[in-house]
């Protein structure tokens, strides 16, 4: 979606800028922006980054580095402005309205925008472009909602919900890559254990923010050498697989609001050649939060519909 104004940037011999919160995203992005565009320099910047002292045509870059420049860019998106730690950080949102030039563009972007953002958008008070479809013109995949007991409850018996065990098993062999989310860390790695058991065939692994090997894992993941990934919201965004399935288990947890719900659905369903993608909330109950993500996936679906984008 913004790679034809990164393009059109260069074209005018100015510098880009695409700055997100975490830094999962922006290695995530890195190879994408280098594959897109072979022709540019492209500086990567994060915690220890090797990059640090290089400019280029191309910056990518979490919140935090922003600092370092001021009105530094002729074009600049701020990716994932609902994401920690940039969402109510007022030093962040301070380095991020001085790094583009007075004369520049400057570009807030999110799939779930803050409420005060959409509420200034209704009302006139933003400018606003809504994008209610993928770029390969299919509807977003609307999470199917299953009773199951806790992951709490799960861990205490011997064998895991007959139909969690149904749905990961027609994942597995339709050739699928297996997000599992869960709200806890220290429920990764009984969860992994549990589903290696179940699944023996498959490379089943599981990371948190507190896994060293974080970033080494998403790139097996995202090579297939790991078909099966137990994870928390650390990568509920920001990470595309291709032909990826989504199973999210407490979905009526506390700590999972209608918008961390929303972007772990936005797992599914990225690739053209995998273009429905399949989407799970399973719960003990269903909660106004469930009800709302899926409210949301719907609407969008209709205004693309309504518009004549979908195929």
């Amino acid at each position: 979606m913004i790679f034809p104004l990164i393009d059109s940037c260069l074209q005018r011999q100015g510098r880009a800028l695409l700055a997100t919160p975490r830094r999962d995203v922006v290695l995530e992005l890195d190879p994408r922006i280098r594959k897109a565009f072979p022709a540019a320099t492209v500086v990567t910047l994060y915690g220890g980054s090797e990059q640090r002292w290089e400019q280029g045509e191309i910056t990518l870059a979490t919140t935090h580095q922003l600092f370092r420049f001021y009105q530094g860019f002729d074009f600049v998106v701020i990716d994932e402005i609902d994401a920690f730690p940039f969402h109510n950080d007022a030093m962040l949102h301070y380095a991020a309205d001085n790094v583009c030039k007075q004369n520049g563009v400057n570009i807030l972007l999110s799939a779930t925008p803050p409420a005060e953002l959409r509420r200034a958008a209704r009302l006139g008070r933003l400018e606003h472009v809504r994008v209610p479809v993928r770029f390969h013109r299919h509807p977003l995949p609307v999470p199917i909602q299953c009773q199951i007991p806790t992951v709490r409850n799960i861990l205490d018996k011997r064998f895991l919900p007959r139909h969690l065990l149904k749905t990961l098993g027609q994942s597995i062999d339709r050739g699928a890559q297996l997000f599992v989310f869960a709200q806890q860390i220290r429920d990764v790695e009984p969860l992994v254990e549990r589903l290696r058991n179940a699944f023996p065939s498959i490379v089943v692994e599981g990371t948190s923010s507190k896994d060293p090997a974080r970033a080494d894992k998403v790139t097996r993941f995202r090579d297939r050498s790991i078909r099966l990934l137990v994870t928390t919201t650390i990568l509920e965004r920001g990470v595309t697989v291709p032909k990826s399935d989504v199973f999210i288990l407490d979905a009526d947890g506390k700590l999972f609001d209608d918008a961390s719900l929303i972007q772990m659905a936005g797992r599914a369903g990225r690739s053209k050649d995998d273009p429905a993608g399949r989407v799970y909330f399973y719960g003990s109950s269903r909660t106004r939060a469930q009800q709302s993500a899926i409210r949301q996936i719907k609407s969008m679906n209709r205004i693309a519909r309504r518009s004549g984008y979908l195929l």
